[in-house]
């Protein structure tokens, strides 16, 4: 006996209970599964009605996931291409504004030393700087780093 396919809005609450999607990320999803005579706009927007579907709640799941391992432009330029613009892209940068912690952070768990010489040194900047902090986050990173082998 063949299984039943599951329905286009089955598929999408399963994806939204294991996590939080952008409506891109689950339309491109969908759209893999849509059979003839299938709407995956109005499943979208029958999700979005029903609040099962939110951007705000994307955009704050996802800086959530990633503010401990990532820096603020890496994290914006990622909403972005999720779609989150406007308002919720402008009430994010406003939750982001202290990355330098982060920075020291990201930089302790993976470093246990300060660099040793300027080679080390570029070797820092780039790890944080392919993660999207600022320069200036990176620099406070790098002295936190001497500063806590020092003492």
């Amino acid at each position: 006996m063949a299984k039943k396919q599951m329905s286009l809005k089955a598929r999408a609450l399963r994806y939204l209970s294991m996590r939080e999607h952008s409506r891109i990320e689950l339309q491109r999803k969908l759209a893999g599964y849509a059979q003839e005579g299938d709407d995956v706009e109005a499943v979208l927007a029958w999700l979005e009605t029903n609040n099962f579907l939110s951007q705000e709640r994307f955009a704050e799941s996802l800086v959530r996931r990633r503010s401990a391992r990532f820096g603020n432009s890496r994290i914006l330029m990622e909403l972005q291409s999720h779609g989150i613009a406007g308002e919720a892209l402008a009430e994010v940068k406003g939750e982001l504004a202290e990355e330098d912690s982060r920075a020291s952070e990201a930089l302790a768990r993976k470093f246990d030393h300060p660099p040793q010489d300027a080679t080390e040194r570029a070797k820092y900047m780039r790890f944080l700087q392919q993660r999207g902090f600022s320069s200036r986050a990176i620099k406070a990173a790098l002295a936190s780093l001497a500063e806590r082998h020092e003492a």
